[in-house]
């Protein structure tokens, strides 16, 4: 009778440790961020029109959360009222933050307003676009893939440098920005292409790199996070008690995330308008 006990006993521990134990999946950001390379069953419209309109993943949440800001902006607006209310007024300080503490205050009232639009443009996309890093079921930047913020830092390339050629013309704009007066004709061999470096190649390339990699490191910190959860809890026995820790230290550093998201999308759309405000007064140097 003992001996019956024994063994029903061991075998109800025996199935509730495996129950315990679960399975773990080591992480893989390979189909995320290298979509077709070993993993074609994540890519859509693959076959459609020779793979030009191809969507993974990550190409999805992009599409996703821009129309979504485009959807609130527009529902918002599409009837202002002289006194807002609600959405119009959420929107519209929105609206003003960026107006006030970004264009006007970079820029000037005058030259702030001219180029309100696409700096708000700017800021509210890469707001947006970054916020499914802390949304459950998406958990991914779309920022942290290079395309979104090259392509971003293109628009704050071609914006700044219009702004300079529209108010000195291409040669002047070109030169005033190359050339610093007052300097020994020899020193302007070693001055120009400096210049011409920091000013033409280095902007663009340091808001790139800038998004994406602060968004690639928050994003691997909580895949980190979380995967020890994960692994803590269902795999080693006699370690689950530190599953709790990694999961309090995943949502603490998620609202750390928060602020990320929202500094990444001022610190795009402040250095936006600090270079059309060199460009503007690009004989000033």
């Amino acid at each position: 009778m003992n001996f019956h006990a024994a063994l029903s006993r061991e075998r109800t521990l025996s199935v509730t440790t495996l129950a315990m134990k679960g399975e773990f999946h080591a992480p893989s950001l390979e189909h995320e961020f290298f979509p077709g390379h070993g993993h074609p069953e994540n890519l859509w419209l693959e076959d459609f029109a020779g793979g030009a309109f191809t969507l993974d993943r990550l190409m999805i949440i992009r599409i996703l959360m821009i129309l979504l800001i485009s959807a609130f902006f527009f529902f918002a607006m599409r009837k202002p009222k002289l006194i807002p209310r609600g959405v119009q007024n959420f929107a519209e300080l929105a609206l003003d933050f960026v107006r006030i503490h970004i264009a006007e205050d970079i820029l000037g009232k005058k030259e702030g307003r001219r180029f309100l639009p696409i700096i708000a443009a700017i800021f509210f996309t890469v707001l947006a676009v970054n916020l499914p890093t802390i949304i459950p079921f998406l958990n991914i930047s779309p920022s942290a893939r290079i395309g979104l913020p090259l392509v971003l830092a293109l628009v704050a390339y071609v914006v700044f440098i219009y702004a300079g050629v529209k108010r000195y013309g291409f040669g002047k704009f070109v030169k005033s920005s190359l050339v610093i007066p007052g300097l020994p004709p020899l020193l302007h061999l070693i001055v120009v292409p400096i210049e011409f470096v920091s000013t033409f190649v280095l902007r663009p390339l340091t808001l790139t790199i800038r998004l994406m990699a602060n968004m690639l490191a928050g994003h691997l910190i909580l895949v980190m996070l979380f995967s020890a959860t994960n692994f803590f809890f269902w795999q080693l026995n006699g370690w689950s008690l530190l599953a709790g820790g990694t999961l309090l230290f995943g949502v603490a550093f998620s609202f750390f995330e928060i602020m990320v998201i929202f500094l990444q999308a001022y610190i795009f759309a402040l250095l936006t308008a600090v270079y059309i405000e060199l460009s503007l007064h690009a004989d000033e140097h």
